[in-house]
């Protein structure tokens, strides 16, 4: 019987490349990769992408089930909650077997002046019986089927309606580059205006009288540094420049606060900021700066009116590393601040919200993100206030409560979502956990009473009951204790239901080692909070355990914990994932041919150092878009973003020790002989962030020293992969097999049980 023999893996050219820094020569043989254009790099990648197509051949009967696995739980024709703006309910539908969702609106009531609260103006529609059939009065917006016809990419980055209701705003990008280009719509007639504005950053929107738009154009780099202002119907040659960021430090963004009445420049860097405004009735008018920039000093605002009074409510870190909230008057933003919320170290504030008849508090309880209410008794702000007693003292916080699973305890996140009016009595919140879907709420803020709108429907016979989770501590080198989420389904993973039960231990009772996916990322105060999946539940249903490490350089845990995985400390979060899989492994909860580690961007920087480290403790590591030749980027101020990265790795180009740090950990320069894990990189040409060349040319080294590397380059796709559920469904199914076949789970037998429901 014969066999064919096995795919030889492509060999890419080694052509010598001179690096020179501080003294140091570094001779780079792949460095020609970068060449985008370059027929022989194409050839390369496309080279690559046969040889892991090949290499993988043998599990597309498991990606093809997986893929049905999450269509048979997925209602694939679903409408959203509509969400109250202006005139209109706004809502989106999807539509069994169209790759994009649509989106429309039905006119709302008219709120009358004289009972402005009354709930039936504020409540949704009702859900369609048929989702897939338009409700009655229904107009469509836009649908991005239709707009992503003839290309094999498509993805929104502006979408905005004026305030009269009458026109659309949208921003498209058909490449994957993150540069869309803007057109205007007229939503009476459908007819598209002549104007057209190619290669803005997302974000853009129209002034209050809707004659004119805002928007952002990026410089050479690709750094978002300019604000323009459009003229509806003129040239785009007579827009005017708002705002010019010289500092390619930093980067600029816009937008209007949430009672609508300005318009709002943001210009940061990773640890300093500055905001623009200017009164909305007056889009013409010059911006004005509310806090100068100070150095290592972030601040973010929001509008309130309070006793009559408008004022801004900044939320910023001088002298409160985890954040404190203080108000000014908007006419004199430099006078002594009141301070709204204290300074308290480990919890971390990120942000406050303004309503007329309340105020929302986000942040952080315990490592979860949490959201708390300011409630006053009467309809306006300022019939409440009494002049003679600060604010502070006369605003009561409450922490939302929310029916979770599991009770308080949970490892749940809890948030606000969809609230644009200004007004609104209710306060649309939504919760959600590892193990039970996404709930959305409506608040009454005079009752408290939460009414649930919608549950995340799961088709199938799955139940939130059937999946545990737990929070775990690993000890790091140094001593830390680094949190750990669990997820798992019971019954199936013997290791971890043993210590579920009560008046159990594992001491007590053998069991075998469970399959285990570790999750990381660690990176620009980036929290991974609870969250669900049905995809995940491909591997949940297996025997296969979720877990994520909360490694230092994330933000669960405030602004230290952040700090201490940046610049110079960056090593933490490698050798903080190291010590949580060890952990899994002392505590039996897996073993290394058995666990597999996961992580993208700069969490695929995180899976580079990681198997440089430790690679013998994996069985097989799963980078996306994986930032891992981060010293070769960082040296070269020209391309995308760089600049703006420094504040979060170090500047390696004026300084020795930061070169000599970032050379020590680069995972493309430490690629060394040794027992690797099996390795998968998936890359996208197009991407702006983490330029394909990086895990290119770091998948060509890993062959030199042995490595079983596979390389999939999507050729139409950006920094998040593909587009289009059903892309995107496919994409995932092809690294969840992957992990399977790694993990010893892919065999014949697995891959004919029957499907789910």
């Amino acid at each position: 019987m014969s066999t064919s023999p096995a795919p030889t893996p492509p060999t890419a050219a080694r052509k010598p490349h001179e690096r020179r820094h501080h003294g140091d020569v570094v001779l780079d043989h792949y460095e020609w990769l970068r060449e985008k254009e370059s027929p022989e790099v194409i050839a390369h990648l496309e080279a690559e992408n046969a040889y892991a197509d090949e290499r993988m051949r043998h599990l597309d009967p498991l990606r093809d089930r997986i893929v049905e696995e999450i269509r048979s739980r997925t209602q694939e024709t679903d409408m959203g909650i509509p969400v109250r703006d202006g005139g209109w309910w706004y809502y989106g539908r999807t539509i069994a077997g169209q790759q994009y969702g649509l989106q429309c609106r039905v006119p709302a009531a008219p709120i009358d002046p004289a009972n402005p609260l009354d709930p039936a103006v504020w409540t949704p529609p009702p859900p369609l019986d048929d989702p897939a059939q338009p409700r009655e009065g229904e107009q469509l917006v836009l649908d991005a089927n239709v707009e992503a016809e003839g290309h094999d990419f498509f993805s929104m980055g502006s979408f905005d309606v004026s305030d009269d209701g009458t026109m659309l705003l949208f921003g498209a990008d058909t490449l994957g580059d993150e540069r869309y280009t803007l057109r205007i719509r007229d939503l009476a007639t459908g007819e598209q205006l002549a104007d057209e504005i190619p290669g803005t950053a997302a974000g853009a929107f129209f002034d209050p009288s809707g004659r004119y738009v805002f928007y952002s154009t990026v410089d050479e780099s690709w750094r978002p540094d300019t604000v323009w202002r459009h003229e509806v119907g003129t040239p785009t040659e007579d827009d005017v420049s708002v705002f010019h960021e010289p500092d390619d430090g930093y980067w600029v963004g816009a937008g209007r606060s949430r009672s609508k009445r300005w318009l709002v420049i943001e210009a940061s860097s990773s640890i300093t900021s500055e905001a623009r405004v200017l009164d909305a009735a007056d889009p013409t008018g010059e911006f004005t700066v509310v806090w100068p920039r100070e150095h290592g000093v972030e601040y973010d605002l929001d509008h309130a009116v309070i006793s009559g009074e408008d004022r801004w409510l900044i939320t910023h870190n001088r002298e409160a590393p985890d954040f404190t909230v203080v108000s000014v008057p908007v006419d004199a933003p430099l006078s002594t601040p009141e301070t709204l919320i204290p300074h308290e170290p480990g919890r971390r504030v990120e942000g406050v919200d303004a309503y007329a008849a309340f105020l929302t508090l986000d942040y952080r309880r315990e490592g979860l993100p949490r959201t708390a209410i300011a409630r006053l008794d009467g309809a306006q702000l300022d019939s409440t206030v009494d002049p003679h007693r600060s604010l502070a003292e006369q605003l009561h916080w409450d922490e939302l409560v929310v029916p979770v699973h599991g009770g308080p305890d949970a490892l749940a996140s809890v948030g606000t979502r969809g609230n644009p009016e200004w007004h609104q009595p209710t306060l649309r919140i939504g919760w959600v956990s590892f193990i039970e879907p996404t709930t959305v709420g409506q608040l009454d803020v005079a009752t408290g009473a939460i009414t649930v709108l919608k549950r995340q429907p799961v088709l199938g016979d799955f139940a939130t009951e059937e999946y545990e989770e737990r929070r775990d501590w690993a000890r790091a080198d140094d001593g830390t204790l680094v949190p750990i989420s669990l997820v798992w389904k019971r019954g199936l993973v013997p290791a971890l239901d043993v210590d579920s039960a009560a008046g159990s231990s594992r001491a007590e009772v053998s069991v075998e080692p469970a399959p285990v996916l570790l999750y990381g990322y660690g990176s620009y105060e980036a929290s991974m909070d609870p969250g669900f999946s049905i995809p995940r539940l491909s591997l949940l249903d297996r025997g296969v355990v979720f877990a994520i490490a909360h490694v230092r350089g994330g933000g669960e845990l405030g602004r230290a914990w952040y700090e201490q995985g940046k610049t110079t400390s960056k090593t933490n979060t490698f050798t903080d994932f190291v010590a949580c899989a060890r952990h899994l492994v002392d505590t039996g909860v897996t073993v290394p041919e058995r666990l597999v580690a996961e992580g993208g961007s700069a969490g695929g920087l995180l899976m580079g150092a990681v198997a440089n480290l430790a690679g013998d403790l994996f069985a097989g590591i799963l980078a996306d878009v994986p930032f891992v030749d981060p010293l070769t980027s960082i040296l070269m101020p020209e391309l995308p973003l760089t600049v703006i990265e420094w504040d979060e790795w170090g500047n390696p180009l004026d300084d020795p020790e930061v070169y000599a740090y970032m050379k020590a950990y680069s995972p493309y320069e430490n690629v060394h002989l040794q027992r690797y894990p099996r390795i998968l990189a998936v890359t996208s040409l197009n991407d702006t962030r983490v330029l394909y060349v990086e895990p290119a040319k770091w998948v060509a080294r890993l062959r030199e020293v042995g490595a079983d590397a596979l390389l999939r380059c999507e050729m139409e796709a950006g920094h998040g992969g593909v587009s289009g559920r059903y892309a995107a469904w496919t994409q995932r199914a092809i690294e969840l097999a992957w992990m399977l076949d790694v993990l010893g789970l892919a065999s014949p037998e697995e891959q004919s049980k029957p499907g789910p429901g």
